[in-house]
């Protein structure tokens, strides 16, 4: 058990698969105290025994403001502090911006961008007392832009930019910021991703096995959150794109375009 994480609260959004339900595993493993928020409330029920003995389940739609203040409120009101927030609801899309429905796009905001933003402003109170800290799951399309996803993209570029400013804001006030991006995961997000006119895709063009699973890439990030680590990137490819969009972006483009090209039922085709 890592004691660091000892009855600790904390609060995991996208609780109800992928890399939410691997971390509020590890959580729970590690002995803290669990919120687990997400949509799907009888499924978080049926999965709560498996994340640890004190676990919070929470319907919540972090679209909607008022739900994500009611999450804030019904944790504070289990156990009295928030410790830690990990944002990490969100969905994807795939097609390209010239056949998209704008509505896509705003879907992806209202999840990905909004519910963080909503999530930490009612938390965030309760971290600064608790010097505790804020996650946000974003994605190495947070740093360089992955084409046939303009929506998934913008959104965690902003998730980025909002993070990376509370975090300046609060240098003085013990509170910690952490940008968390994962590379290719393994989970349910690209068979969930929106087509272009908002459907979801229901396959995936990746072979899944072979990515990182959920459960390393949740040790990852309890690892950053002990260290308070300000930003995280994983995968090598995840690490080398980055470096390349920093140092090469033309260059980076043209190889982002080919291998987006490659992929099963590609959007350029």
């Amino acid at each position: 058990m890592d004691k660091y994480f000892q009855d600790k609260v904390v609060i995991v959004t996208g609780a109800s698969s992928g890399i939410g339900l691997a971390a509020a595993r590890a959580f729970g493993a590690s002995g803290a105290k669990v919120a687990m928020a997400a949509r799907s409330y009888d499924k978080l029920l049926e999965l709560a025994p498996s994340v640890g003995s004190d676990v919070l389940c929470v319907r919540t739609d972090v679209t909607v403001e008022e739900e994500c203040k009611a999450l804030v409120e019904a944790v504070v009101a289990r156990w009295g502090r928030i410790d830690i927030l990990v944002n990490n609801a969100g969905i994807s899309m795939r097609a390209m911006f010239k056949d998209l429905d704008l509505s896509v796009i705003r879907r992806l905001m209202d999840v990905n961008f909004w519910g963080t933003v909503y999530c930490t402003k009612y938390a965030l109170p309760w971290l600064l007392s608790a010097k505790g800290s804020v996650v946000g799951v974003i994605s190495i399309a947070g740093y360089s832009a992955l084409p046939a996803r303009t929506g998934y993209s913008a959104s965690k570029y902003a998730v980025r930019g909002f993070l990376d400013t509370v975090r300046i804001e609060h240098l003085r006030d013990g509170l910690h910021v952490m940008v968390f991006a994962p590379g290719y995961t393994s989970s349910n997000v690209r068979n969930a991703a929106l087509t272009a006119d908002g459907s979801a895709q229901g396959e995936t063009p990746l072979d899944e096995g072979s990515l990182m699973s959920a459960e390393r890439c949740a040790d990852y990030l309890l690892k950053g959150l002990r260290k308070r680590r300000n930003h995280m990137t994983l995968t090598a490819l995840g690490k080398l794109t980055v470096l390349a969009h920093n140092l090469f972006p033309n260059l980076t483009d043209r190889l982002t375009y080919s291998y987006i090209a490659r992929e099963a039922g590609s959007p350029f085709k």
